[in-house]
């Protein structure tokens, strides 16, 4: 970054990003009461597999007793991020089952029947984290299975470990989606542990300032750091805080990047690319919590919200909950048949309706809205695009969504790679405002999975034809070794009859028969002792 651009961030500065809408923001409906807790269910459905990459290679088998805390998987080979046991009890399983997923897909799971006692598993608390080596706390994060809370769920030791200069650790507080409140309510009653998960981050990342930034709308959260942090006279120079102005989907990483900065990320590129580095407020006390404490992330803030729960609210959840258990803690009536109740994962911009609502609770699942048909009216019969050209006005990527949209159902993926499809985040902000009902991101997230897909086929069959030279280089190179053997044979039997020859016989087939001559004789000898043993033996019988 420029000097002057580095005198304007430190000058509190704000700049803005392209579109960007405005809807209702209905968090009082869950901000205005403490964290409860949810009590423990008798079943946890853990999926192997919670965040972006590999997953870790599974410890335990059925049968096994495990205690809270305890790791069921390390990360193996491939460096997946473990899991842990949300409490103490047996495992009962280790099979498919139905995860949190819009096409309601199987992945592998080790279900646990709890045993109420909630027995932990030893920890390793380090209060004094400024002793250990960079390498020491990325592997506690690492072996804590913090992955980002944010939504995106990519393992915070992986982002942790790039190594290049960084200007600013952004830490985001935003939370601009509609309806949840889990970061203002960790922000408000958990700002110290906060702060210190920042500056655990500094230190791992080498980074000597960091920017705290919050929306507007979390007065009594901003109230809070502002306090703190003009009392923590050592990291007042080092942590800012930033006010955010309203306006979804601000909380992007890369949108907030542009408000605090002023810098665009590239297409395609990293927050690291232009000298930052993000994690959300999630993270950063997960981070305390790991390093500090020693406990590994087998819990997280979730809000419960919507005209069609008794109790709205935010819960700590252990992972692997059943949504099921969840709601039904926080008065929440199931339906079923044509008047059956959404329940949508995550926010109304960019969640996802359940089809079951015995899927477990993730690391990256932050809320569970269940909504009236007149606070959130169902999705309508969709129409032909009118070209109006609002879906674009919005974008906070300034992409092309009708463009997009139009390639993604005749299947270019070579255009929507051109159109830059994976600079979109899936904000929902087009389809917000498209007056033809179109599910604009949904025809994107098809399209991003379709893409994928191809690519891992496209890499399976370049393996397949690497193994497949790989093998016909090998068999050529034996059928070469078996050549040149023959020719040395044929070679030596030269030389042998060049050698009779020198050693005085007329005729080099002469000495060939002589030679063969002389090996039917001792075979003939060896046969005759044989047979005069087995005589002898039979004298002796007798």
């Amino acid at each position: 970054m420029s000097a002057i651009n580095i005198s304007a961030i430190e000058a509190g500065q704000l700049w803005s990003f392209h579109g960007g809408i405005h809807p209702p923001e209905r968090k009082q409906l869950s901000n205005q009461t403490p964290i409860q807790t949810l009590p423990l269910s008798k079943t946890f459905v853990v999926p192997v597999k919670q965040h972006s990459g590999n997953s870790g290679e599974i410890l335990v088998a059925v049968g096994d007793y495990v205690r809270a805390g305890q790791p069921l998987t390390q990360p193996g080979l491939q460096r997946g991020l473990p899991v842990h046991a949300p409490t103490s009890g047996t495992v009962l399983a280790i099979d498919e089952q139905p995860i949190a997923h819009p096409s309601g897909l199987t992945d592998l799971t080790i279900t646990l029947a709890a045993d109420g006692q909630d027995a932990w598993y030893p920890t390793t608390p380090c209060p004094d984290y400024q002793q250990l080596s960079r390498a020491e706390l990325l592997e506690r994060i690492q072996a804590a299975g913090i992955a980002g809370l944010g939504g995106a769920g990519f393992p915070s030791a992986q982002k942790l470990a790039l190594q290049r200069p960084l200007e600013y650790l952004i830490i985001n507080g935003v939370e601009c989606e509609p309806y949840i409140t889990a970061d203002d309510r960790l922000m408000r009653e958990h700002a110290a542990e906060i702060i210190s998960g920042t500056e655990i981050l500094m230190q791992v990342s080498g980074c000597n300032k960091a920017l705290i930034a919050i929306e507007e709308n979390k007065p009594e959260a901003i109230a809070i750091f502002t306090q703190l942090l003009s009392e923590r006279a050592a990291t007042a120079s080092s942590i800012a805080l930033r006010q955010v102005p309203v306006k979804y989907p601000s909380g992007g990483e890369k949108q907030l990047i542009e408000i605090l900065t002023g810098r665009q990320v590239p297409s395609r590129g990293l927050p690291i690319d232009v000298g930052l580095l993000m994690h959300n407020v999630g993270t950063a006390f997960a981070i305390h919590q790991a390093i500090v404490l020693g406990i590994p992330l087998i819990q997280r803030v979730v809000t419960v919200t919507g005209e069609q729960v008794d109790k709205p609210g935010n819960y700590w959840v252990r992972l692997g909950t059943p949504v099921a258990d969840l709601l039904a803690y926080a008065g929440f009536h199931e339906t079923t048949g044509k008047a059956a109740q959404r329940v949508i994962m995550g926010g109304p911009m960019m969640g996802f309706a359940l089809a079951n609502l015995q899927v477990p609770v993730v690391k990256i699942t932050n809320c569970l809205l269940l909504p009236s048909t007149t606070e959130l009216a169902p999705a309508q019969q969709e129409m032909n695009c009118i070209r109006c050209g609002a879906c674009a006005d919005v974008c906070p990527a300034q992409l092309l969504p009708q463009q997009l949209q139009w390639l993604a159902k005749a299947k270019d993926y070579d255009g929507l790679e051109q159109q830059n499809l994976f600079d979109c985040i899936e904000c929902g902000a087009c389809a917000y405002v498209c007056p033809s009902e179109i599910p604009l991101v949904h025809y994107y997230r098809k399209a991003k999975a379709e893409i994928r897909n191809i690519a891992r086929e496209k890499a399976k069959a370049e393996i397949a034809r690497e193994r497949f030279e790989a093998r016909q280089e090998r068999l050529e190179r034996e059928k070469q070794e078996r050549l040149e053997r023959h020719r040395q044979a044929a070679e030596a039997r030269k030389a042998a009859q060049a050698e009779a020859v020198a050693a005085g016989a007329d005729n080099p087939q002469d000495a060939v028969q002589a030679a063969i001559a002389r090996a039917k004789a001792r075979k003939a000898a060896q046969a005759a002792a044989a047979a005069k043993a087995n005589d002898s033996a039979e004298g002796e019988s007798s």
